[in-house]
């Protein structure tokens, strides 16, 4: 596993940041980490990074305990913490080489990862003159410069506008390639556009821990059916399993059902009966935003 953690808990004072906390990641997944803001998402991550200790349980990554294998861990990990570190008078090119020397890599990867990171544009110029996204850029550059097997990345696109947001989406998606990948993020989009699978956590529990193709309840589904001609709403009341019903646009209706059989052979009975034709029928996933409102709900 790339990262193993086993009933982690840690307290702040009276408040418990988190509880219990047990998951693994395997190596080349993209895992998606979300929760509120205090849910724990942060401290879970400084844990793993060797930064704060937990008071139990335990973690690894790459195989290397985070508690007794430290300096193991630290070669293993790229870190973008939430609020990026970066020296805004040094030149780009300057401050990847002062990286370079504390991880000890050859010069060499400071061209590889300007350009795995798409800074040769901006690579010549000081951090402070750099956009938001192209520091984050920077951020990213030097958390791959050792090569590591894992990248830990505590809300990376923060501030982003949407023309940025993709870039860096693009970026992870890519890099995620040939890494193991964990992200924090409170964008729900950005989850199920890069990510394997999504793990939530509130007031410091894992409530939830899905692959993204498998987010929709098992006993709820939702089905798009368009038909050839308008129906009444009333009439549709008549198909089993029923809990909701709205039309999205003029004979196109989104029917939701409290069942985990498949409903689509009873809508296509259901328009056959009633001299109707099914022009489309899609079995839609649930949405992410409302599984994360859902899980998080206190």
């Amino acid at each position: 596993m790339s990262i193993e953690v086993t009933s982690i808990s840690k307290n702040y004072g009276n408040q418990k940041a988190l509880d219990n906390i047990s998951f693994s990641i395997q190596k080349g997944e993209i895992v998606g980490f979300l929760g509120p803001n205090g849910a724990g998402k942060s401290t879970l991550m400084k844990i793993l990074t060797t930064f704060i200790t937990s008071d139990s349980g335990k973690a690894s990554v790459n195989g290397f305990d985070v508690s007794t294998s430290q300096k193991e861990v630290q070669k293993s990990v790229g870190y973008l913490p939430e609020h990026n570190p970066l020296y805004l008078d040094l030149y780009v090119r300057e401050y990847l080489a002062f990286n370079a020397d504390v991880y000890k890599v050859a010069k060499s990867r400071i061209d590889e990862v300007i350009q795995m990171t798409g800074l040769t544009p901006e690579s010549h110029k000081k951090i402070g003159q750099l956009s938001k996204g192209y520091r984050q850029r920077v951020g990213l550059a030097t958390a791959l410069l050792h090569n590591p097997d894992v990248l830990i990345l505590d809300e990376p696109t923060t501030g982003l506008d949407p023309n940025q947001l993709v870039e860096i989406r693009e970026l992870i998606k890519n890099i995620g390639k040939d890494k193991t990948v964990f992200l924090s993020t409170h964008i729900m989009q950005e989850v199920e556009a890069i990510c394997d699978r999504v793990i939530i956590i509130n007031q410091g529990k894992l409530v939830t821990d899905k692959k993204i193709s498998n987010l929709k309840n098992e006993n709820e589904q939702v089905i798009e059916v368009e038909f050839d001609y308008k129906v009444e709403e009333q009439l549709l009341k008549t198909l089993p399993n029923l809990s909701s019903i709205v039309n999205t646009h003029d004979m196109i209706w989104e029917l939701t059902f409290s069942t985990s059989k498949d409903m689509r052979p009873a809508i296509f009975d259901f328009a056959h009966d009633n001299g109707l034709k099914t022009l489309q029928l899609n079995l839609k996933n649930k949405n992410l935003e409302a599984i994360f409102r859902d899980a998080t709900r206190n």
